[in-house]
């Protein structure tokens, strides 16, 4: 039972550093898109004899990439705590597989130590059986 409990745990901490580990690429996506919107804000530009309309559709187009900036920082953000979570939870889930494990090296000893005590026993008797016969 208590091996099945030491596996459940394991595997559930595993899901969760693959959770993680999504979210931690999930994050770096976010990095990059905020990083290659904010470069197109900064090289976006019009051409120099356009209409005065341009400017205005160019100040538009600049304020939409700084709004989608804010809804990705938001998602990051989202995604930050989502993380922090998944780490309590996966520090958690490794305290209660450290302790079913030790449970399990508890049980082995504890096997161990019964099976030694069941040789000893029958080596006394066999020892006292040749010396009575003997």
């Amino acid at each position: 039972m208590i091996e099945k409990l030491h596996k459940l745990k394991k595997s559930q901490t595993d899901q969760k550093l693959m959770q993680k580990g999504q979210i931690m690429a999930r994050l770096n996506h976010i990095d990059t898109e905020i990083l290659f919107t904010e470069d197109k804000i900064n090289t976006t530009s019009v051409q120099r004899h356009g209409a005065i309309s341009d400017f205005a559709v160019l100040a538009i187009h600049r304020n939409t990439m700084k709004m989608y900036i804010t809804k990705l920082e938001v998602e990051k953000n989202n995604l930050n705590t989502q993380l922090e979570v998944i780490i309590e939870e996966v520090i958690e889930l490794q305290k209660e597989t450290e302790q079913f494990a030790y449970m399990l090296e508890e049980q082995r000893q504890e096997e161990i130590k019964r099976l030694l005590l069941v040789e000893e026993e029958a080596s006394s008797e066999y020892i006292q059986s040749k010396y009575i016969n003997g």
